[in-house]
């Protein structure tokens, strides 16, 4: 896809999450890297298991807070009358290790249009992340208000930070899950990987997943935690681990690329907050995401 066909009149099909649930041995295999790393299966004891994969790090194995959220999510939506996940609040506890991890879903109340429950995802060493999920249907109806996607370059304009991860800093690992999800920033929030730091902590870029997938509420969940720290754009450089992610998916998002605007409000006593907001092809605002972070050193 070229950014030719990121045009609103494309809009035909929003994203659903028809590989949910992915614990039927006669359903087809997963087609998308994505589908495949957050596949959850039922155990013959009931329990819910996964295999968290090690690509979708963000440097030095550890694993990215978004996609860890969206596993989590898709045992929320496999234990839910209801089909995505809409409100999910996380607080992350330690890194999670790749590979084995186990899901306890606890349901909360649950009525005609939403449910409630509780998941903690853990790894061979315990609970590694908890959250508290709010599951619903959505829709791709108009809205009657939303805020305006804001005036971006055009994908084919824009910096691809996989094309380019050989001009990242020597001390900044190059994260597996840029290979995995397709990041165009923006040139205007860009100067930071060109030695020309901003003034302002915002990073906006284009995104979708490599292989093509196109989005839908789960992939919302990732793309809200997919951007490089916004302190980056200050030139202050580092990981940022996250201790809470809250993320609101608003509607289904319609195919091809998202728009990914993250902002932080402020930066002290090493500690940053960013707020992400996410539009689809059409310019439909489609998630939302808050979270606080430890910032990088130095920073």
């Amino acid at each position: 896809m070229d950014a030719a066909e990121v045009d609103p009149v494309r809009a035909g099909r929003p994203g659903t999450l028809s590989v949910v649930p992915q614990t039927d041995p006669t359903a087809a295999v997963p087609t998308s890297a994505f589908d495949a790393a957050t596949a959850v299966s039922r155990g013959d004891g009931g329990g819910l298991t996964a295999v968290l994969d090690p690509g979708w790090d963000v440097g030095g194995g550890v694993l990215n807070g978004g996609y860890l959220l969206s596993v989590a999510a898709r045992a929320a939506v496999l234990e839910s009358p209801h089909p995505h996940p809409v409100a999910l609040s996380a607080s992350y506890l330690r890194a999670a290790a790749a590979g084995p991890a186990e899901l306890t879903v606890s349901p909360g109340p649950a009525g005609r249009t939403l449910a409630h429950s509780s998941v903690v995802l853990a790894d061979a060493s315990g609970p590694a992340v908890t959250v508290q999920a709010t599951t619903a249907t959505l829709g791709a109806g108009a809205p009657d208000f939303s805020s305006p996607m804001p005036a971006a370059s055009p994908v084919e304009e824009c910096f691809s930070i996989a094309e380019n991860a050989h001009l990242a800093p020597a001390r900044v690992t190059v994260p597996g899950l840029t290979l995995r999800v397709d990041s165009r920033i923006d040139p205007l929030t860009a100067g930071w990987a060109l030695g020309q730091p901003a003034d302002e902590p915002v990073i906006r870029a284009w995104m979708r997943f490599a292989d093509g997938r196109d989005p839908d509420p789960l992939a919302l969940v990732t793309f809200a935690d997919a951007l490089p720290p916004t302190s980056w754009a200050l030139g202050r450089f580092g990981w940022a681990p996250t201790v809470q992610l809250q993320v609101l998916v608003r509607a289904l998002p319609a195919p091809g690329w998202c728009l990914v605007e993250a902002r932080a409000s402020e930066i002290t006593g090493g500690w940053i907050d960013e707020d992400y907001r996410i539009w689809d092809s059409t310019g439909r605002l489609v998630a939302q995401s808050r979270q606080l972070a430890r910032a990088p050193r130095g920073a």
